[in-house]
């Protein structure tokens, strides 16, 4: 068969990461089929498009994977597919806990001729050998001989070919770009941020994830050689390409085991497998001056920390009672000291938040380390505690948000200020982070650095920005540009008057972010 594996765009911004459950699945077919890649986000199509390439193409089988906030999307597209008479196979987080709604069994419409419950590392395989005969159950789920269900051990990850892979679509550099980036002495030809993981499931259990419940509480890891040979790869790759290359280490919490991420990161060193890379830490578990060493040491340029809230009672409320907003600024200070900056979210509309809560997040912002803020609104997903409390309390405004997606839209009724304040609050936390004065003070506080530095937080808050106002086309760049160029022009000036100083860390595309828009926290798996 030839089998497309397709994920929906995000629903915010086209900037985006390629979702490495593509990429796994596409490993872990069997031999004799051809598997196609599309993602929705470098490859726009809506429903007549992809009925159109599925026909042409001759696709036999289709997987769709998609989170909470893309699943309409994702419908629409199945829909359009199964009425070619191409199947269609959907999986993920919100399939695997709303696998009815998938198959129309609650009263709606069917979306899926097949689901896959769970990680389906295992059930893949079985899925396109019964497709195959045309034998398609119509649920799949990864459970052993007794019926429990069966998490897929690590040890023996498959090796994903990104040297061979085409990953043209991937590439973040302007085609008539790369010609002249390819001559520039740090050679950027190509720029492509790619998922990696190294291990999968969270003890923590925090109340509005989706995370827990879907990998679980156990911790499962890759072995080190596994994941060093996968980044030599890919460094040997962007060499090759005369390009660059970033990773996004998307365990769910990748210092989770800090003694084996210290190990993990001395591998790396030692054999010189150092890439630049973003990956997801909470703020507790950096509070170890080694392990921020070996973070530097290694090519970690950004780390991804769910700060959610400086008030300890919502914390303490969504059972995020670790994190100590009291330690934050020490926390950023550390990593900043290294060359090693914060991507820190943070959630409005918990229950103990009242009107002005953007503007005390705001002010503690300002005090910390400059860094990339975003804010998001308390997203009740389906599976998650949180739904199950606020749908037992009367207090989901919107049962079926996802059905009817809208960004940066409650779908509950907060407890101290009401749904418009909560939307005033997040407009007003961007519009203020993200404003013209803001980004030059950001970059201002760069000033006893090389001025890469400078235009590495300058690009960088600029592409964030685009996740609330998305920059989808050339006159919202032309304004975006206009709005801070003071602050381009004064770097730009003091850039051709130096040597531009250090080798500046690659800025983070703003996909490394786009997924935590709104706080749902489930990630890109195979599924």
């Amino acid at each position: 068969m030839r089998i497309l594996l397709y994920n929906p765009d995000n629903g915010v911004t086209r900037n985006f990461m390629p979702h490495l459950w593509m990429f796994l699945l596409q490993s872990l077919t069997p031999p004799g089929h051809e598997v196609i890649l599309i993602d929705g986000n470098a490859q726009p199509m809506d429903e007549e498009a992809i009925a159109r390439y599925v026909r042409e193409q001759k696709i036999g089988l289709v997987g769709i994977g998609a989170m909470t906030r893309m699943v309409a999307k994702a419908y629409r597209m199945a829909d359009a597919i199964r009425a070619t008479g191409v199947k269609v196979v959907m999986g993920g987080p919100h399939v695997t806990e709303e696998f009815e709604e998938a198959l129309g069994r609650n009263g709606g419409p069917r979306h899926a001729d097949a689901v896959a419950l769970g990680e389906a590392d295992e059930t893949w395989p079985k899925i396109v050998a019964d497709a195959a005969r045309g034998e398609l159950k119509e649920v799949y789920a990864p459970v052993d001989e007794f019926g429990q269900e069966r998490k897929p051990k690590l040890e023996d990850y498959p090796a994903i070919p990104w040297d061979t892979m085409n990953l043209d679509q991937f590439n973040l550099v302007p085609k008539f770009l790369a010609p002249l980036l390819r001559r520039v002495p740090q050679e950027w030809g190509t720029f492509r941020i790619v998922p990696v993981e190294s291990g999968r499931g969270c003890p923590y259990g925090c109340e509005f994830c989706t995370v827990t419940g879907f990998f679980g509480d156990s911790i499962r890891f890759r072995s080190n050689e596994s994941v060093v040979n996968e980044l030599l790869m890919l460094k040997a790759r962007a060499k090759n390409e005369r390009g660059q290359i970033a990773v996004f280490f998307i365990d769910d919490n990748f210092a989770i085991n800090v003694k084996r991420t210290k190990s993990l990161l001395r591998a790396i060193i030692a054999a010189n497998a150092q890439v630049y890379w973003v990956a997801q830490i909470s703020a507790n578990l950096l509070r170890d001056e080694e392990l921020v060493d070996l973070i530097a040491a290694s090519g970690g340029i950004w780390i991804f920390i769910g700060m959610e809230s400086i008030d300890p009672a919502n914390l303490a409320a969504v059972n995020k009672g670790f994190n100590k907003p009291g330690e934050y600024a020490a926390v950023l200070d550390r990593l900043a000291q290294r060359n090693v900056f914060a991507i820190t979210s943070f959630i409005f509309g918990m229950d103990n938040d009242t009107p002005g809560v953007a503007e005390r997040t705001l002010q503690a912002i300002r005090s910390w380390a400059p860094g990339l803020p975003v804010f998001g609104l308390l997203t009740p997903l389906p599976g998650t505690p949180l739904y199950t409390k606020l749908e037992a309390a009367g207090r989901l405004t919107r049962p079926k948000h996802w059905l009817e997606f809208k960004a940066f839209a409650m779908a509950h009724t907060p407890v101290k200020m009401t749904i418009d304040e909560a939307h005033v609050e997040v407009r007003y936390a961007w519009d203020h982070a993200y404003s013209p004065q803001a980004i030059a003070h950001a970059v201002h506080s760069f000033a006893h650095k090389p001025v890469s530095y400078r235009i590495n937080i300058l690009i960088s808050r600029i592409c964030f920005r685009g996740i609330y106002f998305p920059q989808m086309n050339f006159m919202a760049w032309v304004k975006v540009i206009a709005e801070n160029r003071r602050t381009i022009f004064e770097l730009v000036k003091e850039a051709f008057q130096t040597d531009w100083g250090a080798q500046p860390a690659i800025p983070v595309n703003a996909v490394a972010a786009a997924s935590h828009g709104n706080p749902e926290t489930e990630q890109p798996r195979p599924s």
